[in-house]
């Protein structure tokens, strides 16, 4: 047995085995697991004309447990720099949650980098690369009713549901963040509806957002896509909507949407005064801040800027209570 082993595990190959690669020359692939727990894997060239009997056992803290180095074969540095390689590529690939932003080319430089191997030429694994992307898109979802009610993409970062609430005419998306938002900024919550952003297979979407000022930013704290008009789905939304700002008044909220053309819709009471002067108020904060940046400012001035404009929003909340 050899002294110094290094060890790599890839934890699924393309066939969905699990692999060890050892001292980077060699690789090995899952047998079988013993009675306690240990796990035994055989060279890759086990089962080939070679019939290499060279074997490794790990226990299940992936430590050693012994090591026959038994080849018979020559080293296969190219081949385990390429599984490497591919590895790590799929795994930065998994860690981007927008796979449409990956570029191919950039990652592999990255992880080529990285590895200090002798690295496979780009085009011999082009293909797998971008076969690993394809897969990190969500599937292509074609009708309302294709929409699953369960999926890795209603997850956050924080492995927290967004996806609170689903039927044939309406599905709502809402994170844990995203309802404390809404519960607790509720002042000056505005909500917005659009046709031409939803998606081909629905009618409408439905956004809520609210401003809130100690971060000086809008926030948006649900989103909705309907699959019809009919009034019992909008009637839906807002009772689910609604539910969540029990007892936290309703003045302060309007809906902002087209109005149905046979006027099921009665035209919502619009408050604009406290959203309309934050705008207006940041707008201007803005202006004035780039004209200080061409105009040579220093540090000062623009945290003189906005701490008056922070001020200035304070006066805006006061005048609401």
């Amino acid at each position: 047995m050899e002294d110094n082993i290094e060890i790599e595990i890839i934890d699924e190959t393309n066939k969905g085995n699990e692999q060890i690669i050892i001292n980077n020359k060699h690789k090995f692939n899952f047998s079988f697991q013993r009675k306690d727990k240990s796990k035994i894997y055989r060279c890759t060239e086990y089962k080939t004309l070679n019939k290499c009997k060279s074997l490794i056992i790990l226990n299940n803290k992936k430590e050693v447990l012994k090591y026959e180095s038994l080849h018979n074969h020559l080293e296969k540095e190219i081949d385990v720099s390429i599984s490497v390689a591919k590895h790590k590529i799929k795994e930065e690939i998994k860690k981007n949650s927008i796979p449409m932003d990956i570029k191919p080319k950039h990652i592999f430089n990255a992880v080529s980098h990285e590895i200090g191997l002798i690295c496979p030429e780009y085009s011999t694994i082009r293909s797998q690369i971008i076969r690993n992307i394809n897969k990190q898109f969500p599937p292509n979802i074609k009708s309302f009713d294709d929409i699953p009610i369960e999926s890795k993409y209603y997850k956050t970062k924080r492995n927290e549901n967004f996806m609170i609430f689903k039927n044939t005419d309406l599905i709502i998306f809402q994170s844990p963040f995203q309802a404390y938002l809404f519960s607790n900024y509720h002042k000056n919550i505005f909500a917005d509806g659009t046709f031409y952003a939803a998606p081909k297979f629905s009618y409408r979407l439905f956004i809520t957002r609210t401003y809130v000022g100690e971060f000086n930013m809008f926030y948006t704290t649900s989103i909705s896509i309907l699959n019809n008009k009919k009034q019992s789905t909008y009637e839906t939304l807002f009772k689910l909507i609604k539910k969540i700002q029990i007892n936290l008044g309703k003045k302060k909220t309007y809906n902002d949407y087209q109005r149905r053309t046979k006027g099921t819709w009665k035209k919502k009471r619009k408050i604009f005064s406290a959203t309309d002067e934050i705008k207006i108020l940041i707008k201007n904060n803005k202006n004035k801040e780039i004209n200080l940046f061409y105009n040579g400012c220093n540090r000062n001035e623009l945290v003189k800027l906005w701490k008056e404009c922070l001020i200035d929003l304070n006066d805006i909340s006061i005048n609401l209570k």
